[in-house]
């Protein structure tokens, strides 16, 4: 089984910040996302986290929707969602007639 990691990215001048998360380490991002702001040796301010962590739940609330819309709550009963397709790229079995 396969996790899909989230990534949250901010340029501010020559500055970069990136984020990895996962779905069951979201409330961890957005700790993250305070203590950056809160942290005056950085760039990073409040309304860069508000942005960011808008974005965080609302990736939340997508998964929420595709759970629901796959007919059920979480895997076995967990705090962790199914596991879901993000993209839908085409595969080279995708390929009909297309043979030159």
């Amino acid at each position: 089984m396969t996790t899909d990691i989230n990534v949250l990215a901010l340029v501010k001048g020559e500055e970069r910040y990136i984020f990895l998360f996962d779905d069951a380490h979201r409330s961890e991002a957005l700790r993250t996302l305070g203590r950056f702001a809160s942290n005056p040796e950085l760039s990073f301010s409040w309304y860069d986290a508000a942005v960011l962590s808008q974005r965080v739940r609302q990736t939340a609330q997508e998964v929420a929707q595709q759970s629901a819309a796959e007919g059920g709550s979480f895997a076995g009963g967990s705090n962790v969602p199914r596991p879901h397709r993000r993209f839908s790229l085409p595969l080279a079995t995708d390929r009909s007639g297309d043979e030159t």
